[in-house]
């Protein structure tokens, strides 16, 4: 347990930070509570069958636990996490999982199979963002009873009714949705028929290092170690500061009032990389940075216009002028990393070509349309250097910046024309991009499935139906070309500029280590972070 003591020196750090006024000497910022400077402002909900942000699954990653999860040195490798072993018969259908035996939650309560039911019944029924992750196996509301089942406190069974690639199960129940909650606790907060959803945003239930104690959005994040946790997490307390600025976070950094900042620029790393006071922690993540098109609007949903918006943006300059370091140039909707993925360049700056099309399109002289973008570096910048490039064939932008949060709120309802946005791989499989950027089954306002494809208003369907297909080959050779030849068609056809892919660094105090950087959200560990 926390002393008074350090709660107090915890609690102090956050107003301190928030003044104008340093302390003219370095602080110290207790020793068992880990102190991060970290751009926060996407969370909408800490409830892990809702969460699907950034930030806000990489928290919930480290207070719940899944079934299993990928090597992420090696995702062709799936490990135990709160099941120990597992079986799937012959023709792939079933597959019965064994719990580890002695696990508890936070609260106390045993981990049973009924919570691992559990979880998967209210993904399915909430329906929030995430559920399509479940859903897509054939696993739904109304057949879930039937397909997920608990013959003994130790064992739960999965059923399948077709066939997909081999391995696509244990990736999907990878995912941050698939964090296992403990029913008792939740239940016991159910408002509505809720199953809890309303209390979990704000409060957790998971059996993870950690356990929440406070989020205010776009304001902090407060964790405490769980007591139940296997392995216990090294530090007693994470707090985590939304710090949008970079030099704000640099400067905490240098007066000790936070231990790790994530956030910083390329030029701020490179003034401290050389300086033994600081450690930098770097990680390749297997999420990119595109520009989406929304067909909704007349002019973007001409196929020549989106091919000169993709020939006229300088993707090389804003990789090495702008963002060195934190972003590499990426054309692809598949990282690097992943099966699968493209690392050609088709696209370069080509003014000429971008004008030869827009007079195809018949709009030689232009057009104007709105960029929403989120309003702090690295993505004003690189908004300001797309608004440049495009003004170039005569399309004017006009940027709409605004918190990351605000910015996913108006692109889920397709009420953007352009947006800057950042996609991560849900899970360690190609179909977790694939299925997303190509796939719009139902087009219409109230679709089940609302994908990006969706969310820009495109729907092609033979992109849909070849990703389908791609996840059930069961050909590893077959289905990687099939996913080859998904990217190559879509950067031809698709509403989407992929830009950059992300690489994240993150600068640690002398003293500070065990910050593990994972390629996906809510791999990034915390467990090991600790301060001589």
């Amino acid at each position: 347990m926390l002393n008074r003591r350090t709660l107090l020196g915890a609690a102090a750090i956050g107003p301190l930070l928030g003044t104008a006024a340093f302390r003219p000497a370095v602080a110290e910022t207790p020793k068992d509570v880990i102190v991060m400077a970290y751009q926060i402002d996407d969370i909408i909900s800490m409830d892990p069958q809702e969460s699907f942000e950034f930030s806000g699954n990489e928290v919930t990653g480290n207070i719940y636990e899944k079934l299993i999860h990928p090597d992420l040195k090696d995702p062709t490798k799936i490990l135990p996490k709160l099941a120990e072993k597992w079986e799937t018969t012959p023709d792939g259908l079933t597959t019965t999982f064994h719990l580890v035996a002695g696990r508890k939650f936070a609260s106390g309560n045993p981990v049973t199979a009924d919570d691992v039911v559990f979880t998967f019944t209210r993904a399915v029924a909430l329906n929030k963002a995430p559920a399509f992750i479940i859903t897509q196996l054939g696993i739904t509301k109304d057949n879930v009873a039937e397909r997920v089942t608990a013959p003994d406190p130790q064992t739960v069974v999965i059923k399948l009714t077709e066939q997909f690639a081999p391995t696509f199960l244990f990736y999907c129940l990878s995912a941050n949705v698939g964090g296992i909650v403990d029913k008792k606790t939740v239940m016991s907060h159910e408002t509505a028929g809720d199953m809890g959803n309303a209390w979990l945003k704000t409060n957790s239930a998971g059996s993870g290092p950690f356990a929440l104690r406070s989020w205010k959005a776009s304001e902090s994040v407060s964790l405490d170690a769980n007591p139940n946790a296997m392995p216990l997490p090294k530090a007693k307390r994470m707090l985590i500061l939304h710090r949008p600025d970079s030099s704000a976070q640099l400067l905490a950094l240098q007066k000790g009032d936070v231990d790790i900042a994530r956030n910083l620029s390329p030029e701020q790393i490179k003034t401290i990389e050389t300086n033994g006071d600081y450690s930098l922690v770097k990680g390749t993540k297997a999420s990119v940075l595109y520009l989406a098109m929304n067909q909704n609007h007349p002019n973007l949903s001409k196929p020549q216009v989106r091919q000169a918006i993709k020939w006229a943006l300088d993707y090389k300059s804003i990789a090495t002028n702008i963002t060195p370091n934190i972003f590499v140039e990426q054309q692809a909707f598949l990282p690097k990393g992943l099966p699968g993925s493209l690392t050609d360049k088709p696209f370069s700056k080509n003014i000429d070509k971008a004008k030869a099309l827009m007079k195809e399109a018949g709009l030689e002289n232009g057009f104007e349309v709105t960029l929403d973008t989120q309003n702090v570096s690295p993505y004003a910048d690189i908004a300001q250097a797309l608004q440049a490039d495009l003004a170039a064939i005569g399309i004017k932008v006009n940027l709409l910046p605004a918190e990351f949060r605000q910015v996913i709120t108006k692109t889920r309802a397709r009420k953007h024309e352009l947006a800057l946005l950042r996609w991560g791989s849900d899970y360690m499989d190609p179909n977790s991009n694939a299925q997303t950027f190509c796939e719009n089954v139902d087009n219409g306002e109230d679709a089940k499935d609302r994908t990006l494809a969706w969310r820009s208003s495109w729907q092609n369907k033979e992109l849909t139906d070849r990703a389908i297909a791609a996840v059930r080959e069961q050909d590893a050779d077959k289905r990687v070309r099939a996913y080859e030849r998904l990217q190559g068609d879509l950067q031809e056809v698709g509403p989407f500029a992929v830009l950059l892919q992300q690489v994240e660094i993150a600068a640690l105090r002398k003293g500070v280590t065990g910050l593990e950087i994972g390629p996906l959200s809510d791999s990034t560990r915390y467990v090991d972070i600790s301060k001589a």
